[in-house]
């Protein structure tokens, strides 16, 4: 029989571990926060030119996946490679339309933005990121004609596609898996990790072909600028059904749930519990190293 005795004030056993759970979930909270709020926060400068970035970037996982579809005929393999994208995006600091389905809310959640804030970091940052996918796509196609075929057949996957329920699922999906990867990145602190991460998402996104309003957009653009047969007309009659359904997917699967476990943190901020950073304005500027 052991000899230790419960002295009076010693916690139960397991509550220490318990606490430093709770602990790291609060603080994983905070970081959270704070970069969701340095994101709505940013100039109209940093905005524009993120976004412009962050659909380059994207573009260099769509010629990634072009250049291992084209030689392997594997959509799986290929989505491997569009990993390169969600890698260099998360490198090279860019922003990424879904990215704002869980940190700015999260921000939001906690008083340190408002909803305007919310919609013209979406808004921009949608347009900015097709804007600059637009570009870049139109160097692909001159520069890898023999890619052509490839963008076109890929494409009308998406174009092709009925409104049914399995679009509907797909799109869902596509707004799950990119929110799901921002969580996962926010929820280590190895770089290494957070790549491997990026890639396994890349994986799904584009080897499943998922409905991805951002992603799958540019690539039509580059099967636009092949001349192929495909047209802005029919990548409307895709695109318009496919954000809100990202959205849905992203905010209700993921952000949602991360906020029901949020609220229940003891010091977590909440509505209408702004933190003093908050209050007093002594947020750094977010534009700013």
């Amino acid at each position: 029989m052991s000899d230790e005795v419960a002295r009076p004030g010693d916690d139960p056993p397991g509550v220490d571990r318990a606490a430093r759970v709770e602990d790291e979930v609060a603080e994983s909270f905070e970081g959270t926060v704070e970069k969701g709020a340095a994101r709505l926060h940013r100039g109209w400068r940093a905005l524009v030119t993120t976004g412009l970035v962050g659909g380059v970037e994207i573009g260099l996982g769509i010629l990634g996946y072009l250049a291992v579809l084209h030689g392997t005929g594997s959509h799986l393999l290929a989505g491997v490679a569009f990993g390169i994208g969600l890698m260099a995006l998360l490198l090279a600091h860019g922003e990424l339309f879904t990215e704002g389905f869980l940190l700015p809310i999260m921000a939001l959640f906690a008083g340190r933005g408002t909803a305007w804030q919310l919609v013209r970091l979406w808004g921009f940052t949608l347009l900015t990121n097709l804007a600059g996918g637009w570009v870049f796509m139109w160097l692909v196609a001159r520069g890898f004609p023999e890619f052509g075929d490839d963008l076109t057949e890929t494409a009308r996957h998406f174009v092709d596609a009925p409104l049914d329920m399995r679009a509907v699922a797909l799109s869902l999906l596509g707004g799950l898996v990119i929110t799901l990867l921002t969580r996962m990145q926010e929820g280590t602190s190895s770089d290494g990790v957070k790549v491997v991460a990026a890639f396994a998402a890349g994986f799904l996104l584009a080897g499943l072909s998922l409905f991805h309003s951002v992603l799958d957009s540019i690539l039509i653009f580059g099967a636009i600028h092949a001349e192929g047969s495909v047209t802005y007309a029919e990548w409307l009659s895709w695109f318009w059904y496919v954000v809100p359904l990202n959205l849905l997917g992203g905010l209700v699967f993921v952000t949602g749930l991360r906020l029901v476990r949020a609220s229940e943190l003891p010091h977590a901020p909440g509505p209408g519990r702004r933190t003093e950073v908050a209050r007093g304005g002594g947020m750094r500027n977010p534009d700013r190293p």
